[in-house]
């Protein structure tokens, strides 16, 4: 598949941008075990219009990351207009648009999802953001708001209509928020319509590499895209190809390899961020997703959790390689919530 003039082979594996876990060291673990695409975690247009430094921190790329999108969010026209020039200038491969995120925060003002409720103005805004932009532009959205209005065909059209280089789908409305199942169906319809030429991502349930290939043959999207899967198992993405290419399962790791995984991720946070603390605050709900179904855990995990030096996780996480290093976990059964 192509998005504008970047070329990306076979079936390649997006990471979904999400708020306070797309950030340097999650990348980059992900983009070790296979990502082939990358999200900054979005971006809010007023902020950026506003030059709050927070914000712009967060367009902050690498060489690692590439491609890569920022991904920006937003009601107001203008104000997104200028927030892609800015996301621009940070030299991203493409500026994506969130017409999906379901958070009360960002709806409440008529950005994210709350644009399914109205399509002429979402299209607008994707028209006068690829005006204004010199890299290709792509949008991520949801099926629709409610149960009963699921407007994504005609979405997907008029976006197309609008310029909008390559579309992710996530199969649920906003209504749904994270509960019930992601409905591939309708995300399979929208890529077999035969007037949608840009390619469609899909997104939503992959927390498996069967998973992936039963989405894919049953609809047959260009590109997937994992998100909260991969959060405490950025070698997800590793699994999926895998078993692309093999048909065969790749055992699940132990603790002790795990525990490998999560110290790389501890030392590119210090590395990234000056202040210790913010660094290891700045991991904990990765924690919270690192070693599902081991045994009598509980305490050790809320320890883990309430660390806040460096020196404090290295102990604890010595403590769990001591007691149950050679455990190998299951994520079979693992919630996505």
């Amino acid at each position: 598949m192509k998005i504008g003039n970047i070329e990306l082979k076979g079936t390649p594996l997006f990471l979904a941008p999400m708020e306070d876990v797309t950030y340097k060291s999650f990348r980059w673990m992900c983009k070790k075990y296979g990502a082939d695409v990358m999200y900054t975690e979005f971006v809010s247009s007023e902020a950026l219009v506003r030059d709050i430094e927070r914000q712009k921190q967060k367009m902050t790329l690498f060489d690692f990351d590439r491609p890569v999108a920022i991904q920006i969010y937003g009601h107001n026209i203008d104000s997104m207009v200028r927030a892609a020039q800015v996301a621009e200038e940070a030299g991203p491969d493409f500026i994506d648009i969130n017409f999906g995120c379901p958070m009360k925060k960002i709806i409440r003002h008529g950005a994210g999802s709350a644009l399914l409720k109205d399509l002429p103005k979402m299209q607008t805004m994707a028209a006068e953001i690829v005006k204004a932009v010199n890299v290709p532009v792509t949008a991520k959205t949801r099926l629709g708001w409610t149960e009963g209005n699921k407007p994504i065909m005609e979405a997907a059209e008029r976006l197309q209509d609008a310029g909008i280089a390559a579309l992710a789908i996530h199969g649920r409305t906003r209504e749904q928020l994270y509960t019930g199942k992601a409905n591939w169906d309708l995300i399979g319809e929208v890529k077999n319509n035969p007037r949608i030429t840009m390619p469609i991502i899909g997104n939503g349930d992959i927390n498996s590499a069967q998973k992936a290939k039963q989405f894919l043959d049953e609809t047959g999207v260009d590109a997937l895209m994992i998100g909260r899967g991969a959060i405490g198992r950025p070698w997800l993405f590793k699994e999926v190809k895998h078993y692309f290419e093999t048909g065969e399962v790749l055992p699940f790791p132990t603790v002790a390899e795990v525990i490998e995984v999560l110290l790389e991720q501890i030392r590119l946070n210090l590395e990234w961020k000056d202040n210790e603390r913010a660094g290891i605050l700045m991991l904990r709900r990765h924690f919270a997703k690192y070693f599902p179904g081991v045994p009598n855990f509980r305490e050790i995990k809320i320890r883990l959790l309430r660390a806040n030096t460096s020196e404090e996780v290295h102990e604890i996480l010595d403590e769990i390689v001591d007691n149950y290093g050679n455990y190998q976990l299951d994520y079979t059964n693992v919630s996505l919530k």
